[in-house]
């Protein structure tokens, strides 16, 4: 028995194959976006851990998350262990989603407003206090999300020809959250224990915050390589942890990374569950205990259970 890894990005798959053999998993990739789907075949037996991206379509795989919704049907349909299932998958292709859950659990999240369509933009946008932040509902790696001074600015965002529409037709209008400093907080969580937390800079990172190494760019200078925009924050305590692990065990989410910033007024502000989480090299090599390992060790437990039952 193996454990089946449903996604659409080779480049984010070496560091989690290495974590596998690394932990004796035998695994199979399963790259989806295109092909057939027997619906009267039987799923093998296995664990199967779902980690589709969000920003899938950025990357030309536009019809990867419907593939998967498909793929995701049929293996529960059939009783097989999935990690991170149908339910997770429309958590992570929806930040109207992530929000309204965090937002119920008690978690503190932007003030937010959801619009779908264009024509009601900029009548949002006026009624609202700048500056202020536009994302895209459905997307990843802080690609569409911008800061806008006035209503006049955003306007001429839309009249832009370059103009980029959200892929599902929503766009989110954020309050801006000024932060105490100039970074972002993100809590990786594996199997309902805290791995570690690690913080992005954003002065230099901006919003695109990506932390695997194959989103990496190139900022060197004079031949030395810059020093990377994400660090292990040690020893961070936070009532929030617990939150967090209540909130993913509540959702049957076993594999994510939960941001959140904290602000000049004080406030620890959750803004996004990234359910198909990477791992910063550096960091890696710094933290205790390591993502990708923890996420190896987990599929091997759950492939012991399935063989045992």
């Amino acid at each position: 028995m193996k454990a089946y890894v449903i996604h659409e990005n080779p480049d984010w798959y070496p560091p989690f194959a290495a974590a596998f053999e690394a932990e004796g998993v035998d695994h199979e990739p399963w790259l989806l976006g295109a092909g057939v789907l027997d619906l009267d075949a039987e799923p093998p037996r296995g664990v199967f851990w779902s980690r589709m991206s969000a920003s899938a379509h950025t990357r030309g795989h536009g019809l990867a998350k419907e593939h998967t919704r498909s793929v995701l049907n049929w293996l529960e349909a059939h009783g097989r262990r999935v990690v991170n299932g149908r339910r997770v998958l429309e958590l992570e292709m929806s930040k109207v989603d992530q929000l309204t859950a965090l937002r119920a659990a008690g978690i503190e999240v932007p003030r937010t407003l959801a619009v779908v369509g264009r024509e009601a933009l900029l009548d949002a946008a006026a009624g609202l206090s700048a500056p202020f932040i536009a994302k895209h509902n459905q997307g990843g790696k802080g690609l569409g999300v911008a800061l806008f001074e006035s209503a006049d600015a955003f306007a001429d965002h839309l009249a832009d020809p370059g103009y980029q529409p959200p892929v599902d037709g929503t766009t989110l209008l954020q309050e801006y959250l000024v932060a105490a400093e100039p970074r972002i907080t993100r809590v990786e969580v594996v199997d309902g224990e805290v791995v570690y937390a690690l913080t992005a800079d954003t002065a230099r990172g901006g919003f695109e915050l990506c932390p695997a190494d194959a989103c990496a760019i190139d900022g060197s200078d004079g031949g030395l390589p810059a020093p990377s925009l994400f660090a292990l924050r040690e020893g961070f305590d936070h009532p929030v942890l617990k939150q967090y692990l209540d909130f993913a065990r509540r959702h049957r989410i076993e594999v994510a990374g939960f941001e959140f910033i904290e602000t000049a007024d004080g406030r620890l502000v959750t803004y996004d569950v990234n359910t198909n989480t990477n791992y910063n090299p550096e960091v890696e090599a710094a933290a205790p205990r390591s993502g990708p390992r923890q996420v190896a060790r987990l599929l091997k437990r759950l492939i012991a259970e399935e063989e045992s039952s």
